[in-house]
């Protein structure tokens, strides 16, 4: 129906001339399939309602052809019922003195009908366009805001690394660079988004997650640690998406820490599955299990992951399972099928 409604016949064409031609031939095949139309009724019951039809035929011709397909239909449509309907037949003369009367009301309200047919169209065309210009805008100045807050973060991650080389302490560098790791991924989540226009401002999930995961494997995990992933379709909003963005790496950055001690060789599994239009986001690895647990929890990367999931409106669960240990990110509390 939306599609429907933004229908005009000469928007493929590019000259005054093409788009007048277009605009006249639909309202001559509104005007014909009117008559078609007319010409099986006649068969049940002939002569009655000679200009019932020429309403609706002036009224699509009018909202899908602009005001000169209305009045071609028009001017197609009354003369046609004006001398093969009324009496007298193949006549522009009346047989019944008030057949005048009556085809003059009928041209007027017809007129009518033509007139608020193409000051409606007008009107939605508008409302369209000012709509349309307001979401670019809207999406403009939304990725002129990520890049300024990508650039930020670097800044940021920058600093941190200067006054890590200043103050000399090696008792700081681990915290530092700690922090300094966690920025620069914040600045990820939104540099991944920079090179994406998504429609009406949502984020497709797996081109998203697919790119994230496979830059974080390149740069942020060992050789020994690999990726596994099961991601569904969905679009989500761009908070959200971050959000999640953020919570995979940070669930990631977990793993990597506690999960597999001593080049130990192990496999990070990131599910993101989709029921009913609920969503239910997995991270779970084959590592330590209770080590893990014991790192993850209760110090800064825990606080960060209710953070991130709090953002997503969503619900933050972590613990050991048998061979390892799993995060989940869910929208309910409810086991999704």
């Amino acid at each position: 129906m939306q599609r429907l409604a933004q229908f005009d016949v000469s928007r493929q064409f590019l000259t005054r001339r093409g788009k007048v031609a277009a605009q006249v031939t639909f309202g001559i095949t509104c005007g014909a399939a009117m008559i078609g139309l007319r010409a099986l009724f006649d068969l049940w019951a002939p002569i009655s309602g000679p200009f019932a039809l020429i309403y609706p035929a002036i009224l699509l011709a009018t909202l899908y052809g602009h005001w000169r397909a209305g009045v071609t239909a028009f001017i197609v449509t009354f003369l046609w019922a004006w001398i093969f309907v009324l009496p007298e037949r193949y006549s522009i003369f009346f047989a019944d003195p008030t057949d005048g009367p009556r085809v003059l009301l009928n041209a007027v309200c017809a007129l009518v009908v033509l007139f608020f047919a193409e000051g409606f169209r007008r009107a939605a065309h508008i409302t369209v366009e000012q709509i349309r210009e307001a979401a670019d805008r809207r999406l403009t100045l939304l990725a002129e805001m990520e890049h300024r807050t990508k650039n930020n973060f670097a800044l940021v991650a920058s600093l941190l690394e200067i006054h890590k080389r200043r103050l000399n302490r090696p008792e700081l560098d681990g915290p530092i660079d700690d922090a300094v790791g966690r920025v620069r991924t914040f600045a990820d989540a939104y540099s991944d988004l920079a090179g994406e226009r998504y429609e009406d401002g949502d984020v497709a999930m797996k081109p998203y997650l697919d790119h994230l995961l496979d830059r974080i494997e390149k740069a942020a995990l060992p050789a020994n640690v690999s990726v596994y992933r099961e991601i569904e379709a969905l679009l989500l909003p761009r908070e959200t998406a971050v959000a999640i963005g953020l919570y995979v790496n940070e669930a990631i950055a977990n793993c990597a820490k506690y999960a597999f001690p001593d080049a130990q060789p192990g496999t990070v599994a990131v599910f993101f599955h989709v029921r009913d239009g609920s969503w239910h986001l997995t991270v779970e690895d084959d590592g330590a299990g209770l080590d893990a647990a014991a790192g993850a929890s209760g110090g800064l990367g825990s606080k960060l992951m209710e953070a991130f999931a709090s953002q997503a409106g969503a619900s933050h669960r972590a613990g050991p399972v048998l061979g390892g240990f799993r995060t989940e990110l869910r929208v309910s509390e409810e086991e999704l099928a």
